[in-house]
C-alpha cells in the first residue's frame, strides 16, 4: 500500500497512536543517521555539523580548507557518533562526486545533507567583474545544486528517504541599503527558488527539501568585516529589530528541526533566522 492509499479511519488510528507516544525529544533525534555538511570547515557549516552530532547523527564534513577549525575527536567522544573530514571543492564536480562516494563507503548510507558552502561579495554593482561574479554563482548555486543532487541520489539508492537543508540568506528576501550585494543576493535568490522546485520533485521519493535564511550572524567572516568598519558593525548590531547580531548557535534549532522527523510534513519552506530585519527596521 502506498503512503497515499490510507483511508480516513487508518489516518485517525495512526494519529491517535502516535501523538502521545512520539515525544518531541524522540522526533528530534537523529540517532543512526548520517549527515553530510558542505562548507563545514568553519563558520555556520561547522556549527551545523555539530548540531547534527548533538542530535545523534554521524557527520561527514566537507570543505576546501586543509583541516577543520575544531577537533572532530571531541564530537565523537562527546556524542558517541562518527565524524570524518573530507577536503572537497564544491565547484569541482568530479572531485565532489568522488567524495560523496567515499562518504557512502565509509558510513554505509547518507540520510541528510546541509549545503553551507558559500561566498559573499560586497561590492558596487557597476564594479562587479565577470570572474568574481562567476565564482560566487559557482560556489553558492552550482555547488549547492550538485551537492543536493549527489545526496539525493544516495538517498534514492538506499531507499531511506531523507532531508536536504540548503543554506539561503536574508539577502534573498530583502536588500540592505548600505550593503552592495547584488550577485550574492542573486545567488541566494536562486537557492530559495531551487528549494521550492526540489521540494516538489523530490517529494514522491520521500526526500524533503527546505532552506534556512540567516541574517547577520557572528561568523568569522562577518566579524572580520565588522572589525574593519565601524559603520558595518553598527549595521550588524543595530539593524535588526531585535537590536543585536545573531549568534551561530541560534541557527542550530531551525536546522536540527528540518533534519529530523519533527519536520516530517515540512518541505519547500524557508525559515528566516534574522532578528526580524527582513520584516523591517526600527
Amino acid at each position: 500500500m502506498s503512503r497515499n492509499a490510507l483511508s480516513v479511519s487508518d489516518v485517525v488510528a495512526r494519529d491517535a497512536a502516535t501523538y502521545k507516544s512520539s515525544t518531541v525529544f524522540d522526533l528530534l533525534s537523529l540517532k543512526g543517521k548520517v549527515t553530510v555538511v558542505t562548507g563545514a570547515g568553519r563558520g555556520i557549516g561547522l556549527v551545523l555539523a555539530r548540531t547534527a552530532a548533538e542530535l545523534g547523527s554521524s557527520v561527514a564534513l566537507l570543505d576546501v580548507l586543509p583541516t577543520p577549525a575544531d577537533d572532530l575527536s571531541e564530537l565523537e567522544r562527546d556524542f558517541d557518533i562518527r565524524a570524518k573530514y573530507y577536503r572537497a571543492d564544491v565547484t569541482e564536480f568530479t572531485q565532489l562526486a568522488e567524495v560523496f562516494d567515499q562518504v557512502k563507503h565509509d558510513f554505509g548510507h547518507i540520510d541528510n545533507c546541509i549545503t553551507a558552502a558559500g561566498l559573499v561579495l560586497d561590492k558596487p554593482f557597476l564594479d562587479h567583474e565577470w570572474e568574481e561574479s562567476a565564482r560566487i554563482m559557482n560556489v553558492n548555486v552550482l555547488g549547492s545544486f550538485f551537492s543536493a543532487q549527489l545526496a539525493a541520489k544516495a538517498m534514492v539508492e538506499h531507499k531511506r528517504g531523507g532531508s536536504i537543508v540548503l543554506i539561503c540568506s536574508g539577502a534573498a528576501h530583502a536588500s540592505t541599503p548600505s550593503r552592495r550585494m547584488s550577485i550574492y543576493s542573486a545567488s541566494k535568490g536562486a537557492i530559495w527558488s531551487l528549494t521550492k522546485n526540489l521540494a516538489v520533485e523530490m517529494a514522491p521519493l520521500n526526500i524533503r527539501v527546505n532552506c534556512v535564511s540567516p541574517g547577520f550572524i557572528a561568523t568569522e567572516m562577518v566579524l572580520d568585516a565588522a572589525s574593519k568598519d565601524e559603520k558595518i558593525w553598527e549595521q550588524f548590531r543595530d539593524g535588526p529589530p531585535l537590536k543585536r547580531i545573531g549568534l551561530r548557535s541560534e541557527i542550530k534549532g531551525s536546522v536540527g528541526y528540518l533534519l529530523s522527523e519533527a519536520a516530517a510534513f515540512t518541505t519547500g519552506t524557508d525559515i528566516l533566522v534574522d532578528g526580524g530585519i527582513t520584516s523591517g527596521r526600527i
